[in-house]
């Protein structure tokens, strides 16, 4: 199972989901508002302070994630898999007010649940800092909400293509596989973009393609046993934290980390801290405490206080950038592909 390996996290995590997108960015005269005609659009005024980077940061798999975009005209692109259909989806905040746009069948359920994929449901009001170094992050970083994406599979795949691999292996794969099993994004989008596979595609997928794109066959087993019960895992959005983390850990190779990852996203989950990471512990330890070498046991006394909301303590931590200097060189990158 997946939280009993020692894992390797993701980038994400280490930099606590900061995705830079830039704000307030003029547009061209006579530019249509927006980034392109056509699809449903909805304006929503955050009655908080926002910031899109932070918000929708942790739904990056990487620089080059065919789901995701952040453009220089400062807005944040997704392509996503609904329960409707496939949708793109772009928000972009002028003056405090935030713009979505989307097109394809999938559209009008996004726009629907924006304010939720934005933290409408979080209540960052309910973390009280207990430690200096976590205070002064929160003060600086008044836009940091969870996000809640009422997805399952979209974030429980990509976790388990990251257990116990190194983040450059986990995002090529899921790059690989959302190319060239996924469809083109619906809209005007930038670039190429894809929303990822149906749930019967990834169960079609070939064992040598799988290998191509460097995934073992336990991590590819894992994900063809989820998507045999995708109906199951995406009812468990219906679920509070605790009882849809129980619902994915039935699947056989998901475990405590690894629904930890999904429930963060998917749920907006403020205590579903990961334990299992090979580095979480280090840093929490040593922002704390002093103590590079803590385990999971350490970190979790750490967090106690935090009881409740122990996910968002972390994430302010890895965002203070209070992290102990490297002393192993990285982990060398593999590729089982080329074997």
């Amino acid at each position: 199972m997946a939280g009993r390996f020692e894992q390797r996290p993701t980038r994400t995590t280490v930099r606590g989901g900061h995705v830079v997108v830039p704000g307030s960015v003029p547009q061209p005269r006579g530019a249509a508002a927006g980034g392109g005609g056509g699809g449903l659009t909805r304006e929503w005024v955050p009655p908080w302070p926002l910031d899109l980077g932070l918000v929708l940061g942790p739904l990056r798999r990487g620089p080059a994630d065919p789901t995701f975009r952040a453009t220089p005209d400062g807005s944040v692109w997704r392509a996503s898999l609904t329960p409707v259909g496939p949708g793109t989806l772009r928000v972009s905040l002028r003056a405090g007010v935030v713009r979505g746009q989307a097109w394809g069948p999938g559209a009008e359920w996004l726009l629907d649940r924006l304010p939720l994929l934005l933290g409408e449901a979080d209540d960052p009001d309910a973390f009280e800092p207990r430690h200096r170094l976590v205070a002064l992050t929160r003060h600086r970083r008044p836009g940091l909400r969870l996000t809640r994406t009422g997805l399952v599979l979209e974030s429980l795949i990509p976790s388990v293509l990251e257990q116990k691999v190194t983040t450059d292996e986990a995002y090529r794969a899921w790059r690989l596989l959302v190319r060239k099993y996924g469809v083109p994004a619906p809209g005007p989008v930038e670039g190429r973009m894809f929303v990822m596979p149906e749930p019967r595609v990834w169960s079609l997928i070939p064992s040598w393609e799988w290998h191509r794109a460097g995934v073992d066959n336990k991590r590819a087993s894992t994900i063809l046993r989820a998507v045999r019960v995708a109906r199951r895992m995406e009812e468990a959005v219906a679920f509070d934290p605790v009882a849809a983390r129980e619902r994915l850990e039935v699947v056989a190779g998901v475990g405590p980390w690894t629904s930890a990852e999904v429930v963060q996203r998917s749920h907006g989950a403020a205590d579903a801290v990961t334990v299992g990471d090979l580095h979480l512990p280090g840093i929490v330890g040593f922002a704390l405490a002093g103590d590079r070498d803590a385990d999971d046991s350490v970190m979790l006394g750490l967090l106690e206080p935090y009881a409740g909301q122990r996910h968002r303590a972390a994430r302010l931590i890895l965002l203070s950038g209070r992290t102990p200097a490297r002393r192993h060189p990285k982990m060398p990158r593999g590729d089982i592909g080329l074997l």
